[in-house]
């Protein structure tokens, strides 16, 4: 629930986010800048903080404080219009998600068994889209009354974000031992968390390499809403496609989370990477509505088959101990690689249309799936796929 309405807060935005950044004069490369400092941000802080968790033994407090932050940026973006006042606000945003989120998924990790976490992280996620689809609703349904109004939704969403923070207050948890163990030298800094790589199996650093090749050429969504956008669609057509991707993201979430764990969490997240692959061919290509509509099913599909069932195969390949530092750590790469990801696909775009985007990101994730249908083949290595 917690996740339900802070996603109807944040996705209230996100459909009109980009279209409101053009209104107030951020180019399509400047936009991806601002996506890809903020993603950096809120990578390098899971890490941190993912770790810190650990080392306390307490997940609550991380999750209360970046829900909380997050609940108070959006406001803050329809405060003032000028640059730098809008990469602090996003940048906030995204540090509060850096903050709760390795706490809040080793959270949900301690409440599930290795052969129940798809199912746990699936209905999760689908509680957290299903946010993603009341919260661009509630923007449509607005901006039908008030076209191209954007301001006062920021505010508006300010509400089902504070409710999702006090929803954490009923919330209680068993506070474990803390680690013991100091960082090497001796202190614990920002990014004593990286010394984890290190001490990591292989198999966490083989899928986690997978997965950040992936994410290199996966841009922010918003290059989705734009490339629709583009292609002559009105604010009402993009957010109602969007929406339709959440649904569909929403009611595929669970029953894959449970399919991966009967057939394998690979097996699933491998069939999603192919999805990608053929959405984003199609993107390069398309300017129908209908087929925006396919392709976005599509992406729901791909988005229901990859984002919890990625992060339950890691949490298999972790101590228990160190779930919140092996999810943090692979979270902060993931957001360091969508930054350089989304200012190369804002350059790219900029210099040469936005095809060559979709079709690169198309090309690499085929190579992203091989390497992982190979290196995991041996079903000896992998008895916790």
């Amino acid at each position: 629930m917690v996740s339900l309405f802070a996603d109807v807060a944040s996705e209230m935005l996100y459909p009109v986010m980009p279209i409101y950044l053009q209104s107030i004069g951020f180019s399509v490369l400047l936009i991806g800048i601002l996506e890809g400092v903020a993603e950096a941000t809120a990578g390098l802080s899971k890490g941190y903080f993912g770790k810190l968790s650990d080392r306390k033994g307490v997940r609550l407090p991380f999750v209360r404080l970046g829900y909380f932050l997050a609940a108070l940026s959006k406001p803050m973006l329809a405060l003032f219009t000028f640059p730098a006042w809008i990469f602090g606000a996003r940048t906030m945003d995204r540090l509060g998600k850096g903050i709760r989120t390795g706490a809040r998924d080793a959270l949900l990790s301690d409440e599930a068994t290795p052969e129940t976490k798809g199912a746990v992280f699936g209905f999760h996620r689908g509680m957290d889209t299903l946010g993603a689809v009341i919260g661009p609703s509630i923007a449509l349904l607005y901006l039908y009354y008030a076209p191209a109004q954007y301001k006062p939704l920021f505010y508006i969403a300010f509400f089902p974000g504070i409710v999702s923070v006090a929803l954490l207050f009923i919330l209680k948890e068993k506070k474990k031992d803390a680690q013991a163990k100091p960082a090497k030298n001796g202190t614990y800094n920002f990014f004593s968390f990286l010394s984890y790589w290190k001490e990591s199996n292989w198999q966490y650093k083989k899928l986690v390499g997978g997965l950040l090749l992936f994410t290199l050429f996966n841009s922010s969504d918003y290059f989705l809403l734009l490339k629709m956008k583009a292609a002559g669609l009105n604010d009402t057509h993009v957010i109602g496609v969007y929406i339709f991707y959440n649904v569909f993201y929403a009611l595929f979430s669970y029953p894959l989370g449970a399919l991966g764990d009967k057939i394998g969490l690979k097996n699933v997240l491998l069939g999603g990477l192919l999805i990608f692959a053929a959405v984003y061919f199609g993107m390069a290509y398309n300017n129908s509505l209908l087929v925006f509509f396919l392709l976005f099913l599509l992406y729901g599909v791909y988005a229901a088959a990859t984002d919890g069932v990625s992060t339950a195969w890691i949490s298999n390949l972790s101590d228990k101990k160190d779930t919140a530092t092996a999810i943090g750590i692979f979270k902060a790469f993931q957001s360091i690689c969508t930054m350089i990801a989304s200012s190369l696909a804002g350059f790219i775009w900029y210099e040469y249309g936005a095809k060559p985007v979709f079709i690169i990101s198309s090309i690499v994730t085929v190579f992203v799936f091989f390497y992982l249908l190979v290196g995991f083949w041996n079903k000896d290595e992998t008895a916790k796929q």
